[in-house]
């Protein structure tokens, strides 16, 4: 099993290929577009890691942008017994999607994900003939 950590936005991130995750905001990018996080913590093939310091060096993780969305709404409520006051608000944070598609290392790469060139199996009922 390949996996790297990544740190995207402040935050670190275990990230494999084939897989998609939600991380902050990245105003700067487009659906259907890809994306290069060069600030790789840690890749382990295999059982062999390579540790940074704190960056591995020619270490890239490619993914591609699925979509712009919000988080769950978060609810903040705040009220102060005896005095009267409540105030009661809400969030929904700002997320991009992103589905990892390879992990390389000194411009190899180690894992990618599997092509998605065939259509989805349909799901459900299938059409009464006639």
């Amino acid at each position: 099993m390949t996996y790297a950590i990544v740190e995207t936005s402040g935050k670190q991130l275990w990230v494999e290929t084939g897989r998609f995750y939600d991380i902050d905001h990245l105003p700067d990018t487009e659906e259907n577009s890809s994306l290069a996080l060069s600030q790789v913590l840690l890749i382990n093939h295999e059982g062999q890691v390579t540790l940074g310091r704190p960056y591995i060096p020619e270490a890239v993780v490619r993914a591609r942008v699925l979509q712009h969305r919000r988080g769950n709404k978060i609810i903040v409520y705040k009220m102060r017994p005896k005095k009267g006051t409540r105030r009661k608000r809400g969030h929904r944070q700002l997320l991009t999607r992103v589905l990892i598609e390879s992990i390389e290392l000194n411009g190899t790469p180690l894992a990618t994900a599997p092509a998605t060139s065939q259509p989805a199996p349909e799901l459900g009922i299938p059409a009464a003939e006639n």
